[in-house]
């Protein structure tokens, strides 16, 4: 059968398979970005989805998607911070929002078929022909070019993009052997719900709570209306062969049982639901572009579950994401230079999560056991500031990297970078200054996420740094700085620059002060200090 061309009438300019929090991201923004999009659902919403616990950063986005008073106003609890026993001792520890997410200093604990439903209504809202129900069998290829997509019951329909969203199914990435396990995390998650669960005491009350113990560590999110998440994350062998030896129910009894703070929050609460088993073991694919398609969410990698990252690199991948599909439909010259930025964009957010998880796994103390040993000695090794790098690198809106990670036992070179990584001091007054750029660091053309799309622009770039995107005045003042190696004052910088654009001083003098008080502070610009 032949794949139908898009047209007009009836066939999409974008297909969207899978209606998660990816999905009815992408589908959404694209629509409102003018673009023809059709979602395919395989089930019918609500449905039950484990991933309740949202970061502040997430609220973020889901403001910029529109949809951020319509969670608001569902009743979702209120998370303020996690409590944790976990690191140096065995006693329970908090962090808290409010320490580094001034715009939003709560998150929410949500229900996930209601939060997920709300997510699809708000696409359709926004013009997205959204068919639940309805599975897809495969994506369809006219060479190495996406065409369109395979329906279950065998209708072929054309599209020019392709957005796989399919989760841990990861439809495509399957299709095209593109998935790669992370041998760091060969973990099994078991999770179940309960009603009328003891909580921690206020303002924690809300607070995602996380406790180690010998086999692996367990979760406890309170939720709306006395219903509680209760779940354990263990070794993937280890744990297959005790369900097989206790069953199920057996197994994750036992897990509470084995973490006696969990225990006595849950001893008085009535089980819900069966447990659940899901393998969690991280992966990413080793593409995530290509022509004609492209993928977000879980269907592209997938990180340890420890600080509730899922729903948070599903959103903001899809935002990228549409960004990449509205510039590769538009500008068709800059489509190969927008999907290296989306990727390296996106595989920056993933590596942070999965290098912060890697070194809270092995700098715990707090409990000595087989799966705290393994963890401390196996995987790969990094350099300890590289590793130290990824984990705090660019990601000011999570926000509490180095508060989580002064409570772990870490290396002393990882230590030692804890301090040399902190903002520099800067003077006020700056004007004298001779600054040199950071070395590794350098000025590069590339593809910048802009408004909805991606453009032509410069990012300042350097190994284990993020990608800083610059704005044509300060791409002038690092090219100057580059070319006097040093010899030239940020004032006498910005009177040359000035004069090339026949602008007055005091107008280019503020701005460039500013830019420069950040570069210097952020390390991205020094001085030599004999000088």
């Amino acid at each position: 059968m032949p794949i139908r061309q898009a047209n007009a009438r009836e066939y999409p300019d974008v297909v969207v398979v899978g209606g998660g929090p990816a999905g009815s991201t992408a589908a959404a923004l694209l629509a409102r970005a003018g673009l023809k999009v059709r979602l395919f659902e395989r089930e019918h919403f609500p449905r039950l989805h484990i991933g309740e616990s949202l970061l502040p950063a997430t609220l973020a986005v889901l403001d910029g998607l529109g949809v951020l008073d319509a969670i608001e106003g569902e009743g979702f609890k209120q998370k303020w911070g996690a409590t944790m026993c976990w690191g140096r001792d065995p006693e329970p520890w908090t962090w808290y929002f409010r320490e580094t997410n001034k715009r939003f200093p709560h998150a929410y604990q949500v229900w996930r078929p209601r939060f997920d439903q709300i997510l699809l209504d708000h696409s359709r809202n926004c013009g997205v022909d959204v068919r639940e129900g309805t599975a897809v069998r495969r994506v369809l290829f006219d060479g190495a070019r996406a065409r369109g997509i395979e329906l279950a019951d065998g209708e072929r329909i054309g599209a020019t993009m392709v957005v796989d969203a399919t989760g841990q199914s990861s439809l495509l990435a399957r299709q095209c052997s593109l998935k790669v396990w992370d041998p760091a995390f060969r973990n099994l998650a078991v999770y179940g719900y309960f009603r009328d669960c003891a909580h921690l005491d206020p303002p924690d009350d809300g607070n995602i709570f996380i406790e180690s113990y010998a086999n692996g560590w367990l979760w406890k999110i309170p939720l709306a209306n006395g219903v509680s998440s209760i779940g354990a994350v263990v070794d993937r062998d280890i744990g297959l062969k005790a369900i097989r030896r206790s069953g199920l129910h057996g197994f994750f009894d036992d897990q509470i049982a084995a973490a006696p703070r969990t225990a006595a929050l849950v001893e008085e609460g009535v089980r819900e639901s069966a447990p659940t088993a899901v393998r969690d073991w991280s992966y990413s694919a080793s593409s995530m572009t290509g022509p004609g398609w492209i993928l977000v969410g879980d269907a592209a990698c997938f990180v340890d579950p420890l600080f509730s990252t899922g729903v948070h690199l599903a959103v903001t991948a899809a935002h990228m994401g549409a960004a990449y599909v509205v510039t590769a439909l538009a500008d068709p010259e800059l489509a190969p230079d927008a999907a290296i930025a989306f990727e390296h964009l996106y595989r920056t957010q993933y590596e942070h999560f999965h290098e912060l998880a890697r070194l809270f796994y092995a700098g715990n103390r707090s409990v000595d056991s087989y799966f705290w040993e393994a963890r401390r000695i196996t995987g790969e090794q990094r350099p300890p500031r590289e590793a130290f790098v990824r984990a705090v690198s660019g990601q000011a809106a999570a926000g509490y990297e180095r508060s989580v990670l002064s409570r772990v036992s870490l290396p002393s070179e990882i230590a030692a970078a804890l301090t040399a990584l902190e903002p520099a001091p800067v003077a006020h007054d700056i004007l004298n200054l001779r600054p040199m750029l950071a070395p590794g660091l350098s000025l590069v053309p590339s593809a910048v996420l802009g408004d909805g799309r991606f453009e032509r622009g410069q990012v300042i770039r350097g190994k284990n740094r993020v990608d800083l995107p610059v704005s044509p005045l300060v791409a002038r003042l690092v090219q100057d700085v580059e070319s006097s190696h040093g010899a030239q004052t940020i004032g006498e910088i910005a009177t040359n620059i000035a004069a090339r654009h026949d602008l007055p001083r005091e107008r280019v003098l503020p701005p460039l002060l500013h830019a420069a008080r950040l570069l210097l502070s952020d390390h991205v610009l020094t001085v030599d200090v004999q000088t």
